[in-house]
């Protein structure tokens, strides 16, 4: 199966690359250039909106790089990928773009390759594992800007409360010890948010656990394969069909699970780093494992990469790589990811969030993620797949669900996109 082996530079990458810049600017003969700067918002709320952070780190670029202006647009991770996908349409790519997928529009011949924009130390900081996971046919085009990997959350009042004295490490445990949560009256002993927000993530997890992935080691799909089909079959039988999820996971969304978990309505789930602010936001004493297996800790865990690119449209190809060269410095890095609770995706900045304790509770999260695995983001079919999963998954677990049937479906689904994308 395929595994981006993202190394802890790669994290800090995915971090900074969180941004979106769109172009527009100076035209010939002008002095200056205006770089417009599309970007996804990390934030929860306005207070903590990413807009703050880009407006702070345009004027201090700007203030270091007369003639080149940074101008920020902050969209919610609802719409800025359709919105920077509406602009292209239209004639009017953004300069740089920090967004979910790269690869249709480095498909097309719309991006600067990494190498001609970034210096080569900045380059060369990206792990070869994530710069590789950002490559279409062996060429850099996506930068990782923010990344996370994910763990198992679970309520240590409840589970004491319940007589569970350690963390599962198996699938067998998970199944044990949610039956105990419920026996205690827990609303959602396990929560498995297979709704349509974010289904593609917890499949992802779900068959990495089971020992399979979205595709193999030469990055064809193997949705069917015997390893993702017993899976769905264990989840579908040992754990939902014996209600040990306390809802439909059809309809429950990652949004609303984790405000379960951070009520304590919820006695496990998995989780991304930004789930901890959200539980201590809320008093709940939590602690993290290893993603559990068949036969212990899975081998692997789910690791997420956004994106960054610059359109070649508007022509601003040097002042474009001067500013990611300074998006890209330790400081700058360090700076997003611990306030928005990724990781960095840089080597350097990883070792330095790594020696400072002030990061304790993202360091389990760090150190896996030289081992995970992301989406297939380099095949231009993976958004329709992704598309695809999310509509269908959700009820392959349900009374009457067709774990087999309906990852053949898929799969079928994936090889014709895959095929007519070639």
């Amino acid at each position: 199966m395929q595994r981006r082996y993202l190394s802890l530079a790669a994290a800090a990458t995915a971090t900074t690359m969180t941004l979106t810049l769109t172009g527009c600017g100076g035209g010939p003969g002008d002095d200056d250039v205006t770089l417009k700067l599309i970007a996804a918002d990390y934030g929860d709320s306005e207070a903590n909106s990413s807009q703050h952070y880009w407006d702070q780190l345009a004027r201090a670029f700007e203030k270091k790089n007369p003639g080149i202006k940074i101008d920020v647009e902050v969209d919610s991770w609802t719409n800025v990928d359709k919105h920077v996908e509406d602009l292209v349409k239209d004639g009017n790519a953004p300069d740089l773009a920090q967004i979910g997928a790269y690869a249709d529009y480095a498909a097309k011949g719309k991006l600067y390759s990494a190498d001609q924009l970034l210096s080569i130390p900045v380059q060369a900081d990206f792990t070869p594992a994530l710069a590789e996971a950002g490559e279409y046919h062996r060429v850099q085009y996506g930068m990782p800007f923010g990344a996370s990997t994910r763990r198992l959350f679970y309520n240590k009042k409840l589970f004491a409360q319940a007589g569970i004295t350690s963390p599962p490490k198996t699938w067998d445990d998970i199944a044990h010890d949610a039956a105990l949560l419920k026996a205690h009256g827990v609303k959602m002993p396990y929560a498995l948010p297979l709704g349509p927000e974010e289904t593609q993530a917890e499949t992802l997890m779900w068959m990495l656990s089971g020992g399979g992935s979205y595709t193999d080691s030469i990055g064809k799909y193997q949705i069917n394969s015997p390893q993702n089909i017993k899976t769905f079959n264990w989840l579908k039988n040992d754990l939902v069909g014996k209600d040990l999820t306390g809802s439909d996971p059809a309809k429950l969304n990652r949004e609303d699970a984790f405000a379960g978990f951070a009520a304590g309505d919820v006695g496990m789930l998995n989780g991304h780093p930004t789930l901890m602010k959200q539980a201590e936001a809320k008093g709940i004493d939590y602690g993290t494992v290893d993603l559990p297996g068949v036969h212990g800790p899975a081998k692997a865990t789910m690791g997420v990469a956004d994106w960054m690119m610059a359109f070649k449209q508007k022509g601003h190809r040097k002042e474009a790589g001067k500013f990611l060269d300074f998006v890209y410095s330790d400081k700058n890095v360090v700076k997003f990811s611990g306030q928005y609770g990724l990781l960095p995706v840089t080597t350097s900045a990883s070792q330095q969030m790594l020696a400072d304790d002030h990061y304790a509770k993202l360091h389990s999260f760090l150190k896996q993620l030289a081992g995970a695995e992301f989406y297939p983001a380099d095949k231009t079919s993976w958004p329709m797949v992704s598309k695809t999963i999310k509509a269908k998954m959700g009820a392959v677990v349900g009374p009457n669900g067709n774990p087999s049937g309906v990852l053949t479906d898929i799969q079928n689904a994936a090889d014709a996109e895959d095929n007519s994308s070639q």
